[in-house]
């Protein structure tokens, strides 16, 4: 199997073809605060004496912008995401802030090779490993968890990294309780936070910074542990730290069962991807694929 998942120039237009829903948008625009009822009045006039979408009439007059029509159209097609500067979370979000975009083509070009390749097999978590902080693992983990929700699939992302945690930034979290306090037994799953706006994301901070993190994912607790999030969730993706930081990622990708190698363009050596591959493949974790990320 060819383990090589560079990032593909891969293109998608997004719209929608039936102009049944019409109606539909302009509640829509008028719940979510776009458009007032004065301004659908005149969107109707114009759509009627045009004979064009309510959505194209309504960005004619210059009442609203084609990323509010975008985004009413995902909410119809159960594919939300956001717009920038109306939420707290991390524009290195991509997938949710700019999902038709040709990088989050390449990020669903990703997911589908996961899919085949790997969750299609029955399998349900999988560790993301880069060789060091600057790989962009972190950001690729949060990215993926995104798309894999848009997609349907109930995802959880961990946030394993319990030496230099990155989702807390990402996704906005208060400093709080998370995967440390549970393997410790000072916390159970409530610590985990549903990301409401994206439906069906979910995340679990890495919690208490502890001084033992390599013993926490060392125990026989976070195997039962990752047991019982296969059980709830669809997708579960680890956030591991770099390799290079020490043996945390190989206690993770063991009990995952499977790992995506990370490596940043113009960066990771070789020898150190392959490196690392070989050290995770004889600690029991199959090598899923790498990625090439450019972030």
């Amino acid at each position: 199997m060819d383990n090589a998942m560079n990032f593909p120039a891969v293109t998608e237009a997004f719209g929608a073809n039936s102009t049944a829903p019409e109606s539909c948008i302009g509640v829509m625009l008028l719940d979510s605060g776009k458009l007032t009822p004065e301004g659908a009045e005149r969107v109707l006039r114009m759509q009627k004496e045009l004979g064009i979408r309510f959505g194209e009439a309504a960005i004619r007059l210059g009442l609203i912008s084609e990323a509010d029509v975008q985004q009413v159209l995902a909410r119809q097609f159960a594919y939300p995401y956001l717009l920038k500067g109306e939420s707290a979370l991390s524009p290195k979000l991509v997938a949710a802030f700019e999902p038709f975009s040709v990088q989050v083509e390449s990020l669903r070009a990703i997911r589908s090779q996961l899919m085949l390749r790997w969750f299609a097999r029955g399998r349900r978590a999988l560790a993301i490993v880069g060789a060091d902080a600057e790989d962009g693992a972190s950001i690729l983990a949060s990215n993926l968890a995104v798309v894999f929700s848009q997609l349907g699939e109930q995802t959880l992302l961990v946030d394993a990294n319990l030496r230099g945690p990155r989702q807390q930034e990402v996704f906005a979290f208060k400093p709080g309780l998370g995967l440390s306090d549970v393997l410790a037994g000072r916390a159970d799953l409530d610590v985990i936070a549903r990301i409401g706006a994206l439906v069906d994301l979910s995340v679990m901070p890495s919690g208490t910074l502890p001084p033992n993190p390599q013993e926490l994912l060392s125990r026989e607790g976070f195997r039962n542990l990752n047991a019982q999030l296969e059980s709830r969730y669809d997708i579960v993706l680890y956030d591991v730290p770099p390799f290079a930081s020490g043996v945390d990622a190989m206690a993770v990708a063991s009990r995952a069962g499977g790992v995506l190698l990370v490596a940043r363009k113009d960066h990771t050596r070789m020898a150190a991807l392959s490196h690392m591959a070989d050290q995770l493949g004889e600690a029991g974790a199959e090598v899923v694929g790498s990625v090439v990320v450019d972030f």
